[in-house]
């Protein structure tokens, strides 16, 4: 393995998300979607359990109430699928926008002190859902902390419903 081939082996470097279940609803959620993908694209972990090393594309998608890691190979030939529920991840998610309006919000006309405090909620709810989202790919997909978090940004992307 050269290393070039080695920089890439449990990498990630492509991601496609269900485009029928994104729904624009504001530039706030655009704009994070697309750092969510950059900063995934520039450094990640991935490596699903059992494949003799990547890089890999990802499909990420939500069908039949289950969060769908489509895993690819760098030709775009299928490796495999992980289904997870997505039972577990809708109270955080549902909290985690909650917050996400109020600092959205308070950029806009609170004191300083008040963004931070709601910042700090923000960021807590995000490390709970990219932790959750770590432990339930345990043994399917090992990932890094800053790939876990960068899945659930994208995670709660496909969440949003007009």
């Amino acid at each position: 393995m050269t290393a070039q081939e080695q920089g890439t082996a449990h990498k990630v470097i492509d991601i496609v998300l269900d485009e029928a279940n994104i729904v624009r609803l504001n530039a706030d959620i655009d704009h994070e979607r697309r750092v969510a993908i950059f900063d995934l694209l520039e450094e990640n972990y991935f490596e699903p359990v059992g494949s003799p090393y990547g890089p890999y594309r990802l499909h990420l998608l939500i069908a039949d109430n289950r969060l769908v890691f489509d895993v690819r190979r760098e030709d775009d030939s299928a490796l495999g699928k992980v289904m997870l529920s997505l039972s577990p991840f809708r109270r955080i998610v549902k909290d985690y926008f909650t917050v996400c309006d109020s600092y959205f919000d308070a950029i806009k006309h609170a004191p300083p002190s008040q963004i931070e405090a709601i910042d700090m909620g923000r960021r807590g709810l995000h490390n709970d859902g990219a932790d959750m989202l770590r432990e339930r790919l345990t043994g399917k997909i090992e990932i890094d902390d800053l790939t876990s978090r960068r899945l659930f940004t994208l995670i709660c992307v496909l969440h949003i419903r007009a």
